[in-house]
């Protein structure tokens, strides 16, 4: 896979977060290229998911990346831009 086509072909990093185990045992995981929060959910068996990260050399993101894009994810979905921003509205 990592031939002409390959993301190792891209020269972009690519990023994976596990994010669960289904009921038949299948790796459940955002896998994103360049910019770890643009992502797609991806579901495969334990062992092609050992492969799939080998082949296309991820970075695994830690809890404190993943908890930073399901933050900056919330605060879209609900509009508000003041943490973002750095807004107090009591200032």
């Amino acid at each position: 896979m990592s031939g002409p086509g390959g993301s190792r072909g891209l020269g972009m990093k690519c990023y994976v977060r596990r994010t669960g185990i289904n009921r038949h045992g299948m790796i459940e995981f955002d896998f994103s290229i360049g910019d770890p929060s643009l992502y797609v959910e991806m579901i495969l068996p334990e062992r092609a998911f050992a492969e799939f990260c080998e082949n296309n050399n991820v970075q695994f993101l830690t809890e404190e990346q993943g908890a930073a894009i399901d933050a900056d994810r919330e605060k879209w979905r609900s509009g508000d831009q003041s943490e973002a921003d750095g807004d107090d509205a009591s200032a």
